[in-house]
C-alpha cells in the first residue's frame, strides 16, 4: 500500500487564541481509502472496507497527537438529542456531543449536513453539533447551548463558533415541504423551477447561534461547500450517496 500523502484539514481562525483547544473539520485528503471514498475516508456507515476507515481514524489521531481512543463518536440520526461526555465510549442516538473533560474529543460526521463546534474558553467546554435541516429546524444549536449552560455554566455571550463545510445554499434544493419549515430569508427560487427552493443552511444555523447570544464577531463561518469544492469534500448529494465522510472535532489537550 502506498504512503498516503499528509492530512488536508481546515482550521478556524476563531479557535486561535485558544490554548490547548483542537479544533478542525478533515477533508478527503490523506488517507488510504479507493474511489469513490478517497481517500480519508472516516465515515463508518459507508461501503468502504472498514479496515480502511479504522486506519484513517489512526492517521487523524496520529496526526492530531491524540488517542484513538479517546476520540468520541454518535451515530447520528438527525435529530436533537444531546449527550454529555466525560470517558472514552463511542454513543448512539444523539446529534450533538459536549464536554468539559480534558483529553475528550468530540467528533461529528459530515457529507453535506453541517458541522458547528462551539467552545466556551471560561469553563474549557466544547460542542460538537450535527445540524442537518431537520436539525436545523429543531434549533439544536440553541438547544446545545442550553445544555452547556446547565451542565458547564455556559454563557453564550462568551463562546465561540464555528459553522463548518456543509452544502452551500447555491447547490442546496429542496422541495417545498421542506422549504415550508423556513424562514423565507433563507430561500431563493431554484432555477431547476417545480416549486423548488435553495436552502441557506449556514445562515440558518448562525443566525441560532446570534439568537441564543453569541456576539456575531464569536461566529466564523467557511465560505468552502460540500458539493461545490470536490476536490476536498465528500458530497452525499453530488455523489448519489457512494461517497465517505469527514469528521468536525473539537477538545481540549489533557496536559494543558
Amino acid at each position: 500500500m502506498a504512503t498516503p500523502e499528509a492530512p488536508v484539514l481546515i482550521e478556524p481562525e476563531i479557535f486561535r487564541g485558544c490554548p490547548g483547544l483542537v479544533a478542525l473539520q478533515t477533508t478527503r485528503k490523506g488517507g488510504v481509502s479507493p474511489e469513490p471514498f478517497g481517500s480519508l475516508n472516516l465515515g463508518t456507515n459507508t461501503d468502504d472496507d472498514p479496515s480502511n476507515v479504522t486506519l484513517n481514524h489512526a492517521i487523524i489521531c496520529r496526526r492530531l497527537g491524540i488517542p484513538a481512543g479517546n476520540l468520541i463518536r454518535t451515530v447520528q440520526v438527525h435529530g436533537t438529542e444531546i449527550c454529555r461526555i466525560d470517558k472514552p465510549g463511542n454513543v448512539s442516538g444523539f446529534d450533538a456531543l459536549v464536554t468539559d473533560t480534558p483529553g475528550i474529543y468530540l467528533a461529528i460526521g459530515t457529507a453535506d449536513c453541517y458541522p458547528l463546534l462551539i467552545h466556551d474558553p471560561g469553563h474549557r467546554a466544547s460542542a460538537a453539533i450535527h445540524a442537518g435541516w431537520q436539525g436545523t429546524v429543531g434549533e439544536i444549536a440553541t438547544k446545545t447551548l442550553d445544555a452547556m449552560a446547565e451542565a458547564f455554566g455556559t454563557r453564550p455571550e462568551a463562546c465561540l463558533a464555528w459553522v463548518g463545510t456543509g452544502i452551500s445554499g447555491e447547490n442546496y434544493e429542496v422541495g417545498g415541504e421542506v422549504a415550508a419549515r423556513f424562514d423565507a430569508r433563507y430561500l431563493e427560487p431554484s432555477p431547476g423551477g417545480d416549486g423548488k427552493s435553495l436552502l441557506d443552511l449556514s445562515a440558518a444555523n448562525r443566525d441560532q447561534l446570534l439568537a441564543a447570544g453569541i456576539p456575531a464577531g464569536r461566529i466564523e463561518r467557511s465560505a468552502l461547500c460540500s458539493s461545490r469544492d470536490r476536490s476536498l469534500f465528500y458530497s452525499y448529494r453530488r455523489d448519489h450517496g457512494k461517497t465517505g465522510r469527514m469528521l468536525a472535532i473539537i477538545g481540549v489537550r489533557a496536559a494543558c
